[in-house]
C-alpha cells in the first residue's frame, strides 16, 4: 500500500509546528514534509525529537517561489495540502503590509496551482476568525461561516484575500479544498511576539507587560492542540468545498489572560504597562463551531487547564524560549540548512 504524502506549509512556525509534531506521531503510515523558508518566526528546534523519523522530511522554500513549488509538487505528487505558511502578526502588517500581501496571497496562489496541477485529494487552508472583522461585546453574538468578510487590518485583508482564492479554485476548477477559520491559539512554542508568550517571559524575567488600550479587547483562546486534532478531522472527513470555524469556547479580555499569568506565576499587577491602543484594533472576536462540532470534534482544554498547561511548559523550557528571544537558535538552523 503507498503511503499517503502530507505536505504541511509552514510546519517550523506555531501551529503549523504543532500540527507537524501531532501527525508525525500520531500517523507513522504518512509521510510528513514540513515546508518552511525559516523566517524570523521559523523555528526547526521544536522538531529536533522526530528530525530522524522515517516518516518526517524537512524542506527550506518559499511559497511564492512558482518554480521551486511546481517542481516539488510534480516530484513528490502529495495526496494533501496543509497550509499554514502566513505572515500572522497583526502589527508587523500595519508597517509592512506588503509582505503580507506577497506571501499570504501570492503564496497561497502558487500552491493552489501547483495542487492543481498534481491532483491533491485535498487542500486544507488555515485561516482565522479575523478576516470576519469584530463584534460588539454582546455575550450571544457569534461568528459564524456565513458571517460576511469584513477584515480590519492588513493581516486580516490578506488572509481574508487568499480565503477567496481558494474558494475560487473549488468554484472554478474544482479543486478539493476546505478553510478552517480558528481563534486565537495558544500553547507549547509559541513565538514571544504574540500576548500569552509574551507575558510569560516578561513576567519571568520581572519586565513590564505592555496592554494595549484599556486591556478589554476580547478574545476566544483554542488550545493548539485542540487546533491540531480539528484540521486532523477536516483533513480526512470534512466535506469537499466548505468551511470549518474552529474555537474553544473561552473567552478572555486580554487584560483577565495578563492577570491570570501574573497571578499563576506569584508575581504583581504592578508589571502591567497600558500603552496606546493599537490601529484598528477589533474588540472582540467569538466563534460558534457548531458545524465542527457535527462533524465530530470538541475540544478538550478549558482555558484554565490550558494555561496552566502552557505556563507550566515555559517554565520547563526557559532555555527554548530564552533562545528564541536573543536569535541564538538561528545559529542552529545556519549549521543544518545553510541559511
Amino acid at each position: 500500500m503507498t503511503k499517503k504524502k502530507i505536505l504541511v506549509t509552514g510546519g517550523a512556525g506555531f501551529i503549523g509546528g504543532n500540527f507537524v509534531q501531532y501527525m508525525v506521531k500520531k500517523y507513522p503510515n504518512y509521510d510528513i514534509y514540513n515546508l518552511d523558508l525559516l523566517t524570523y518566526a521559523g523555528d526547526l528546534t521544536k522538531h529536533r525529537d522526530i528530525e530522524t523519523n522515517e516518516n518526517y522530511y524537512f524542506i527550506k522554500g518559499d511559497i511564492s517561489d512558482r518554480e521551486k513549488i511546481i517542481q516539488l509538487f510534480e516530484k513528490e505528487k502529495f495526496d494533501y495540502v496543509v497550509h499554514f505558511a502566513a505572515e500572522s502578526h497583526v502589527d508587523r502588517s500595519i508597517t509592512n503590509p506588503g509582505i503580507f500581501v506577497h506571501t499570504n496571497i501570492i503564496g497561497t496562489q502558487v500552491l493552489l496551482d501547483a495542487a492543481k496541477q498534481v491532483g491533491v485529494i485535498k487542500f486544507i487552508h488555515v485561516s482565522t476568525d479575523e478576516v470576519y472583522g469584530e463584534l460588539d461585546f454582546d455575550p450571544n453574538t457569534f461568528f459564524t461561516e456565513e458571517t460576511p468578510l469584513q477584515p480590519n487590518s492588513p493581516y486580516s485583508a490578506s488572509k481574508a484575500s487568499s480565503d477567496l482564492l481558494v474558494r475560487a479554485y473549488y468554484e472554478t476548477y474544482g479543486l478539493p479544498v476546505n478553510i478552517t477559520r480558528c481563534s486565537n491559539n495558544y500553547g507549547p512554542y509559541h513565538f514571544p511576539e504574540k500576548l500569552i508568550p509574551l507575558t510569560i517571559s516578561r513576567v519571568l524575567n520581572e519586565q513590564k507587560i505592555p496592554v494595549y488600550g484599556d486591556g478589554k479587547n476580547i478574545r476566544d483562546w483554542l488550545h493548539v492542540l485542540d487546533h491540531c486534532a480539528a484540521i486532523d478531522l477536516v483533513m480526512h472527513e470534512g466535506i469537499k468545498g466548505e468551511i470549518y470555524n474552529v474555537g474553544g469556547h473561552n473567552e478572555r479580555t486580554n487584560l483577565e489572560v495578563v492577570k491570570t499569568i501574573i497571578s499563576t506565576l506569584g508575581k504583581s499587577e504592578d508589571l502591567i504597562e497600558f500603552v496606546t491602543d493599537r490601529l484598528g484594533h477589533d474588540k472582540r472576536y467569538a466563534i460558534d463551531p457548531t458545524k465542527l462540532e457535527n462533524l465530530g470534534w470538541k475540544p478538550t482544554y478549558t482555558f484554565e487547564t490550558g494555561i496552566a498547561q502552557t505556563i507550566q511548559w515555559y517554565l520547563d523550557n526557559k532555555e527554548w524560549w530564552e533562545q528564541i528571544i536573543s536569535g541564538e537558535y538561528r545559529n542552529y538552523f545556519e549549521n543544518q540548512y545553510n541559511i
